[in-house]
């Protein structure tokens, strides 16, 4: 079970935000391809991309383009790398995600493969509560699920925008470990896309 540590940035400093595409079973695996991530045994893969409209596209360019930084565990930034590392860099999005700093955190990698990506050390919470002490915009978080486990233990997350599909996959890796206190969140806003994709957004407490 996850305990909170309390490792929260100081007020004026950048707030980190994640976003992920969540089932309404609270599935998180293998997004947008059914190769993406087979581990376990899942098979139901790329349920994300049938429920592509232009109110989440908007909504997700807007939290990418507008991020200081990426903070990426391991099997999310290679997934990306193999996405957008050699995509049209004409487009807003991949310029951005290109032009700005790249946060992994990993056991495993000693460099990354693309531009502007930092390698974190092993007390990656610490770390990020530094990098949050920044002057700045944003950090956002994308997917990441095994990374997550680490931002909700040392309380270092401020805002969760969770899109919400409407399908229920019935296996496969979930958004929340299990957690020693409940999880307080306060609602902020909500979309809902044209394809039925409920968009949340919700605040951490003292955020």
């Amino acid at each position: 079970m996850i305990k909170h540590t309390r490792l929260r940035a100081v007020a004026g400093g950048r707030r980190l935000l994640v976003v992920n595409f969540v089932s309404l079973d609270g599935g998180i695996q293998s997004v947008l391809s059914a190769d993406e991530d087979r581990e376990g045994g899942f098979t139901v893969g790329g349920w994300v991309p049938p429920y592509a409209d232009d109110v989440l596209s908007s909504f997700m360019q807007g939290k990418t383009i507008g991020a200081s930084g990426m903070v990426l565990g391991r099997k999310t930034y290679q997934g990306f790398v193999d996405a957008w590392a050699d995509a049209d860099q004409s487009q807003p999005v991949v310029a951005a995600m290109t032009r700005m700093p790249k946060y992994v955190a990993s056991r495993t990698l000693a460099a990354g493969d693309w531009a502007n990506t930092h390698i974190l050390g092993p007390d990656v919470a610490a770390q990020l509560a530094a990098l949050k002490r920044q002057p700045g915009d944003h950090l956002v978080v994308f997917g990441s699920g095994d990374l997550l486990r680490t931002l909700i233990e040392a309380d270092l997350i401020d805002e969760y925008h969770l899109l919400i599909f409407p399908i229920v996959l019935g296996s496969g890796k979930r958004l929340f470990p299990r957690l020693e206190l409940p999880l307080r969140l306060r609602h902020t806003d909500t979309t809902v896309t044209t394809t039925g994709v409920v968009i949340n957004s919700y605040a951490t407490p003292a955020a």
